[in-house]
């Protein structure tokens, strides 16, 4: 079943995740769900905040990045074949340089700015079958599990850009609220009641 996605202004995406168990209800259609979701809006990733779920939740599949030219075809081939399901996650490690990359977010629609973060990460978590796993990730697959994460612990992308460049998007921030935006996706906005 393909959800509204949560846009910009919903308590829901400023708040950290709660650790869910094996026994969360009707967990394996919430993944399947948030999947289906996620496909239709042409999206890479998405955190449960993203659909109103306060838990410790996101779903990667880094696939449609395996289509850039520029790439090298290894790393294409590792982005054709990246897709998890994060449960509980943590990382417990990021290192190397700060890179730039331009990114975007479902729940933030029609906004994109560059966001530096660093290029290698090491994580904990468990899949949706609960077992565990610990990973080493770089480059952008890196990056998509960074602003996933930062979802479950209630930071947006948009922290992470420059006061000036802030300023610069107040007026789209404050449409996206409003439901002045038209993604060709479902959207539940803070002042409307979805469309």
């Amino acid at each position: 079943m393909i959800l509204p996605i949560v846009g910009y202004g919903d308590p829901v995406l400023r708040k950290k995740g709660e650790e869910i168990s094996k026994d969360y209800p009707d967990l394996k259609k919430v993944i399947a769900d948030m999947y289906e979701t996620m496909y239709n809006a042409y999206g890479v990733g998405l955190a449960a905040p993203q659909v109103g779920l306060a838990i410790r939740l996101f779903i990667v599949d880094t696939q449609p990045f395996s289509e850039d030219e520029d790439l090298s075809m290894e790393e294409q081939e590792k982005l054709s074949k990246f897709k998890r399901t994060f449960i509980n996650p943590v990382i417990t490690k990021e290192e190397g340089e700060e890179w730039g990359f331009n990114e975007g977010c479902l729940s933030i629609p029609e906004v994109r700015e560059d966001v530096y973060r660093k290029e290698t990460l090491t994580i904990e978590y468990f899949d949706e079958d609960f077992n565990k796993h610990t990973e080493v990730h770089d480059g952008i697959i890196a990056r998509v599990i960074q602003h996933e994460y930062d979802h479950i612990e209630g930071i947006l992308f948009t922290d992470k850009i420059s006061p000036l460049k802030k300023r610069l998007i107040q007026k789209k921030l404050q449409n996206i609220m409003e439901g002045k935006t038209r993604p060709d996706y479902k959207m539940k906005f803070v002042a409307k009641k979805g469309r």
